[in-house]
């Protein structure tokens, strides 16, 4: 009896394995997104490089 149940677990899930056979794979389509980026001004990538230059400034003169 065990080997009927086991035999018959194994035809389920073989048969369950080849259920759809070989298709032709199928490509989602691809989402394009825009990106906007604005910017605060032209002083903004500035600041920050002095802020260091200066703290390294202080740190030397110390």
């Amino acid at each position: 009896m065990k080997k009927l149940v086991i035999a018959a677990a194994l035809v389920a899930t073989a048969g369950a394995a080849f259920a759809g056979g070989m298709s032709e794979p199928v490509m989602e389509p691809e989402i394009v997104t825009e990106v906007v980026e604005t910017t605060a001004g032209t002083s903004g990538g500035v600041i920050v490089p002095l802020l260091i230059l200066a703290l390294i400034g202080l740190a030397a003169s110390s």
